[in-house]
C-alpha cells in the first residue's frame, strides 16, 4: 500500500489493530485520543499529527499534537506556522493535501494532508505532516486520513449516546425521588420519604434532612430511622457539621477535593468521631436562600461528581415541595407570622426585621401617644327620671276585685288602673238610705205632733244617716283607682293579689309622665370641675348600648353625696331629640359628657399621675 518493506507492513499491521479495537472503545476520551492519533500516525506513516478546533469566526486552537515531543526542523516549524491557514483550508470538502513548500513544484517531498472532522458544534480538523515522501504516497495517506477520521466520529456519536442515555437514567432517578417526595402530603411524612430516597438510589449509609430555624440547623427526619432523640450526640454532631454547610450556603464533601474552597472543620471531626470515610452536605435554597441541609453518608465508595450532580438536581426538584410543606404544617399564627416577616424583609431588610419592626413601633407608638389629641369625656352612670311621679293609694279599706294594668304599661289620663269589690259598700249603701228613709218619717211624725224635742233628735239622725250614705257613695265612686294623667305604670304589680285586703292610704301603684323625663347623671367629684362650663355629652343605656343619644347639661347640684365611698354630684340633663318611646323611668346606662381634645398621653396617666401628686406631696 504505502510501502512494502517488513517494517512499514508490521506497523500497517499494528495500526489496523490497533483502530479495529478503538471501533469497541467504551472509554473517556482522554484515553480514546491519544490511542486513536498513535494509530493514524502509524497508519499514515505522518512526523507530526494536530488536532484543531475552533469556534465559527473565532481563532484555531491545538486540542492534541502527536507525538508530543519531536526534535525541531525546518520542515516542522514551517508545519505549524502553515496550522491556521491549512486548517480553514481543510474545511472544504474532501480536506487538503498540499505541498510543504508551495514553490516546490512537482518535485516535491514534503506534504501535508488534512481532514475535516464532524465531533460537535465547532469545526475540527486533523493535520498531518509528511517529510520525504512521494505525492503518490502522500495521496494514499491522505486518502487513509479521510477514512479513519470517520472512526473518531463514529467514537463521539458513541459517546454522546452514552452520555445520554446515562444523563436519562440520572433524570430519572431524580424524577422517581421527586414522585416519592410529591406523594406525601405533610412534611414529616415528606421529608423521611426524601430521605429514604436518597439513601436507595446513591447507596448511602444514612441520609439526614436538617432545617433552619432561628438560626440553627434541627434534625428533622434520618433515613430508615422514623424515631430520633435529638439530644444524642450523634444528632448534636449531625447538626453541627449540617450547621457548617449552611453558614457557608456550599456544598461541603468530606473528604474534601484538592480544588475545594469550603470549611470542612466540623465534617472532618464528625467523620473522625464517629467513623464515617465519606461526607457530603448539601444546602437546599428556597427563594435562592438556604433553609435546609441534605447530610449523605457513605462507608464504601467516595461521592463521585456524578453523584453530587444528581443529588444536588433531587435537592433542588425537592426543596420547593419541602418548603411549602413546612409552611403549612405550621399553626396558623406561626404561618402569618412568617409572611409577615418575608413582607417585612422586603421593606426594611432580612437582617434583624422583628427588632427593626419593634423600634419603628415604639417610635409610632410615642408620636401617636404625644401628638395625637382625641377628644376627652368625662364618664358618669345615670338614671332616667320623671318630673311628675303619682303615687296612687287605696282610698279606703277593702279587698281587690280586678287588676288592669301591670309595671311598664302606658295608660292616658282618667284610665282604669284597679277595682275594689263594691258589694259590701252597696249593701252598707241600701242600709243607709233606709235609715235615711226612716229618720225622715219620724221626723215628719214628731212635727205633727208637735213634739219639738222628737222632731229634732229624729232629724238629727236622718242628717247622720245622709252622711254615712254621702260616705259609702263616695267610696263606690272611687273604687276604681284611675290614672291622674297620661304616663306609664311604673311600680305596682298586684295582679296575683286579687282578692287580697288593702288598707287605707297603701300605695298600690306609681304612674309617671314621660314627656318630662330627664337624665339624672352621677359624676365623681375628680371629674366635676371639667365639665364646668360645657353643655354636650351621649348617654348609651344598658339594654341598647350600641345606640347613643345626645344630651345636654341643664343644671349641676351645689352639693355632692356620698355614695359607693366616693362623692359624686347630681347633673340633670335634657334630651337634644323628643324621647324614645320605649324609655321608662329608672332605665340606667352610661353618660359622657365632651370636655376638650387632649393627648393619649395625657388621657391614659391623668389619673396615675393626680394619683402620685396626691401620695407624694409634703
Amino acid at each position: 500500500m504505502i510501502d512494502e518493506s517488513p517494517r512499514t507492513r508490521s506497523n500497517l499491521d499494528a495500526a489496523l489493530e490497533e483502530l479495529g479495537q478503538l471501533a469497541q472503545f467504551a472509554g473517556p476520551p482522554t484515553e480514546f485520543w491519544p490511542r486513536f492519533l498513535a494509530a493514524i500516525q502509524q497508519l499514515t506513516l505522518t512526523d507530526k499529527l494536530v488536532l484543531l478546533s475552533r469556534k465559527p469566526n473565532a481563532p484555531w486552537r491545538q486540542l492534541m499534537i502527536w507525538p508530543a515531543e519531536s526534535p525541531p526542523s525546518r520542515m516542522l516549524t514551517a508545519f505549524l506556522t502553515q496550522l491556521d491557514e491549512l486548517a480553514t483550508r481543510a474545511l472544504g470538502p474532501g480536506g487538503l493535501l498540499a505541498p510543504l513548500e508551495p514553490k516546490a513544484g512537482p518535485a516535491a517531498h514534503n506534504f501535508i494532508i488534512a481532514a475535516r472532522v464532524d465531533l460537535s458544534n465547532e469545526e475540527c480538523v486533523m493535520a498531518g505532516l509528511l517529510s520525504e515522501v512521494t505525492a503518490a504516497t502522500a495521496g494514499q495517506s491522505w486518502l487513509a486520513l479521510r477514512l479513519a477520521v470517520h472512526l473518531a466520529q463514529g467514537y463521539q456519536t458513541s459517546l454522546t449516546v452514552r452520555q445520554a442515555k446515562a444523563d436519562f437514567e440520572k433524570v430519572a432517578a431524580v424524577l422517581d425521588l421527586t414522585l416519592s417526595v410529591s406523594n406525601e402530603k405533610h412534611f414529616l411524612a415528606t421529608a423521611m420519604a426524601f430521605c429514604n430516597g436518597l439513601a436507595t438510589r446513591f447507596n448511602c449509609d444514612r441520609v439526614s434532612l436538617g432545617w433552619q430555624e432561628r438560626g440553627y440547623t434541627r434534625l428533622k427526619a434520618i433515613s430508615r430511622t422514623e424515631k430520633f432523640d435529638r439530644r444524642m450526640a450523634v444528632a448534636q454532631a449531625i447538626e453541627t457539621a449540617m450547621d457548617e454547610a449552611l453558614d457557608q450556603d456550599e456544598e461541603v464533601v468530606w473528604p474534601a477535593p484538592e480544588s475545594g474552597s469550603a470549611i470542612t472543620r466540623d465534617h472532618q471531626r464528625f467523620a473522625t468521631d464517629n467513623k464515617v470515610p465519606f461526607v457530603c452536605s448539601l444546602p437546599l435554597r428556597s427563594d435562592k436562600e438556604p433553609v435546609a441541609v441534605v447530610m449523605c453518608e457513605r462507608h464504601t465508595v467516595p461521592f463521585s461528581e456524578t453523584d453530587l450532580q444528581q443529588v444536588r438536581l433531587g435537592c433542588d426538584l425537592a426543596a420547593v415541595r419541602l418548603a411549602e410543606l413546612k409552611q403549612q404544617d405550621r399553626w396558623i399564627g406561626a404561618r402569618w407570622a412568617a409572611q409577615l416577616r418575608q413582607r417585612l424583609a422586603e421593606l426594611i431588610g432580612p437582617e434583624h426585621t422583628w427588632a427593626k419592626l419593634l423600634a419603628a413601633l415604639i417610635v409610632l407608638l410615642l408620636a401617636v401617644l404625644f401628638f395625637l389629641r382625641v377628644p376627652y369625656r368625662v364618664e358618669g352612670n345615670f338614671v332616667l327620671r320623671s318630673d311628675d311621679l303619682s303615687y296612687l293609694t287605696a282610698p279606703f279599706e277593702g279587698y281587690i276585685d280586678q287588676v288592669l294594668v301591670r309595671p311598664g304599661d302606658a295608660v292616658a289620663a282618667g284610665a282604669p288602673l284597679l277595682k275594689l269589690k263594691t258589694a259590701e259598700l252597696e249593701l252598707e249603701q241600701s242600709s243607709a238610705l233606709a235609715d235615711l228613709n226612716r229618720y225622715q218619717r219620724e221626723t215628719e211624725k214628731a212635727r205633727a205632733a208637735r213634739a219639738l224635742a222628737d222632731m229634732r233628735i229624729a232629724d238629727a239622725l236622718a242628717d247622720q244617716a245622709s252622711a254615712r250614705l254621702e260616705l259609702v257613695r263616695y267610696r263606690i265612686a272611687h273604687a276604681t283607682i284611675t290614672s291622674p294623667f297620661a304616663g306609664v305604670v311604673v311600680e305596682g304589680d298586684l295582679r296575683e293579689h286579687l282578692g287580697a285586703p288593702v288598707k287605707t292610704a297603701d300605695v298600690l301603684f306609681k304612674v309617671a309622665r314621660v314627656d318630662t323625663l330627664y337624665a339624672e347623671a352621677e359624676v365623681n367629684e375628680r371629674d366635676i370641675h371639667e365639665i364646668l362650663g360645657k353643655t354636650t355629652g351621649q348617654i348609651a343605656f344598658v339594654s341598647r348600648p350600641r345606640t347613643k343619644f345626645p344630651i345636654r347639661i341643664l343644671t349641676i347640684e351645689q352639693a355632692a353625696m356620698p355614695k359607693n365611698e366616693a362623692n359624686v354630684f347630681l347633673v340633670r340633663c335634657g334630651f337634644v331629640r323628643q324621647p324614645q318611646p320605649w324609655w321608662r323611668p329608672g332605665m340606667s346606662g352610661i353618660c359622657k359628657f365632651n370636655v376638650e381634645k387632649r393627648s393619649l398621653i395625657w388621657i391614659l396617666t391623668h389619673r396615675t399621675v393626680d394619683f402620685l401628686r396626691l401620695k407624694l406631696w409634703w
